[in-house]
């Protein structure tokens, strides 16, 4: 097993090199916009469009791929990702950055493509669990340490547009000099909701939850961080230890989703995660009970539990919707989950933005908090009316990564046949 992930040593590169240059990016502009004073709506609005971006992208894009492969495609879309990237740094233009965004998640949803469907091309049956969590180490630790990139310049100045392009630029180098054979792209199945309603709501509304609330943090922690008091420095920590979190509990709590009812795992998690986003919420200097001389270390704990506690939810939804439906309907399953994902990734910064102009910065966490109730309560319905499969007719829990809606593309986009012929050369 050491052998076949030193082989994919390549493709896990360029990710973390991606992911180092878009984690970085994120943030940046998070507390840009939160310095400048444009409000958490409109910065919403801007940081948003990356998400819709993803899910254009991951409807379009598989047609480039077929047509000029994998490398080319990477290498394209790294290209024009750099460049976006720059492009913030060269206007302040609310309407400008707000294209920048959709045109970054276009390329990510593409490069994300790329990298998944290659990995799993070369995983078996028997290595797909060491390939998954490869891969997922790979993502949480890039786009965390990402985030401490922070704290080596001044966001307000140029310096931190170029790093994060020039990482994302370097991560066309192991791609295109990789020796693996390409992996043949089939069409996606078409996206059906009422196929997922009907056979696991709750992983349906898991989805769903968890787009939510991950879209939220990404788009709006930065700002929330800077908006209580906290410097770039401060920023850095809080954001990567939300992120690093997420390295945690999945697969404690993915195996013990093997042994108990799935739904009450994700109870557990729900019930868990509301409690700590209350507890951020009370910590927070400018409310009542505010307890400002707490500093740093209570707000970078909490993050970190709260990252660790909303990573679980996607993949034990996913493991909940794979309990009910035959094999061959699993990769279009996968599809819908991964849609939902998407969908709520961009309408959580919204409604995240439209309570912190109400209630302040730790209007964020009141949403996150209303995103684990709404899911805590789905889990209790659901048990008392469906009994949980037997332990012995479910497929076990894999855990996986969520950098962005896109994660899990891998199972939509690539058949687990024998790998074709390599790219020829240009």
């Amino acid at each position: 097993m050491p052998g076949l992930v030193l082989s994919l040593s390549s493709l896990l590169g360029g990710i973390a090199f991606l992911l180092l240059g878009n984690g970085l990016l994120g943030t940046v502009l998070g507390v840009r916009l939160a310095d400048r004073g444009d409000g958490p709506l409109v910065s919403s609005l801007i940081l948003g469009c990356y998400f819709v971006g993803l899910i254009v992208g991951s409807w379009r894009l598989s047609r480039v791929v077929l047509a000029i492969g994998h490398i080319r495609t990477f290498a394209l879309l790294a290209s024009v990702q750099a460049a976006a990237t720059l492009g913030h740094a060269l206007t302040p233009s609310p309407v400008a950055w707000a294209a920048f965004r959709l045109i970054e998640g276009i390329c990510m949803a593409g490069l994300f493509m790329c990298i998944e469907s290659w990995l799993n091309d070369r995983a078996t049956e028997e290595s797909r669990g060491t390939v998954l969590s490869a891969y997922m180490i790979s993502v949480y630790l890039a786009q965390g340490v990402g985030q401490l990139l922070l704290m080596t310049h001044d966001p307000r100045n140029f310096a931190l547009f170029a790093v994060a392009s020039i990482l994302v630029s370097l991560a066309v180098l192991p791609v295109v000099t990789t020796r693996l054979p390409s992996p043949e792209l089939v069409a996606a199945p078409p996206f059906r909701p009422g196929r997922l309603m009907a056979s696991s709501p709750t992983a349906f509304l898991g989805s769903a939850a968890s787009g939510l609330g991950l879209g939220a943090l990404y788009a709006m922690g930065p700002l929330f961080a800077r908006e209580i008091g906290f410097d770039r420095n401060g920023v850095a920590l809080f954001m990567c230890a939300a992120i690093l979190g997420g390295l945690v509990l999945q697969w404690p709590l993915g195996r013990l989703s093997d042994r108990l009812d799935r739904r009450l795992v994700l109870q557990g998690v729900a019930v868990a995660l509301g409690v700590v986003c209350v507890a951020i919420a009370f910590l927070a200097p400018g409310t009542e009970t505010a307890v400002p001389t707490g500093g740093l270390g209570p707000f970078v704990a909490l993050a970190a539990l709260f990252g660790s506690l909303i990573t679980v939810i996607y993949p034990v939804s996913v493991a909940l919707a794979n309990d009910r439906i035959a094999p061959g309907e699993r990769v279009g399953v996968s599809g819908d989950l991964l849609l939902v994902n998407s969908v709520g990734s961009v309408v959580g910064p919204l409604v995240a933005a439209v309570l912190m102009e109400l209630n302040g910065p730790v209007g964020l966490f009141v949403f996150e908090a209303l995103v684990a109730v709404g899911l805590g309560l789905v889990t209790l319905w659901r048990r008392r009316v469906r009994e949980a499969p037997p332990e012995d007719q479910r497929p076990p829990f894999q855990p996986l990564p969520v950098p962005a809606p896109v994660a899990g593309e891998i199972e939509i986009q690539a058949p687990l046949s024998a790998p074709p012929d390599p790219e020829t050369a240009p």
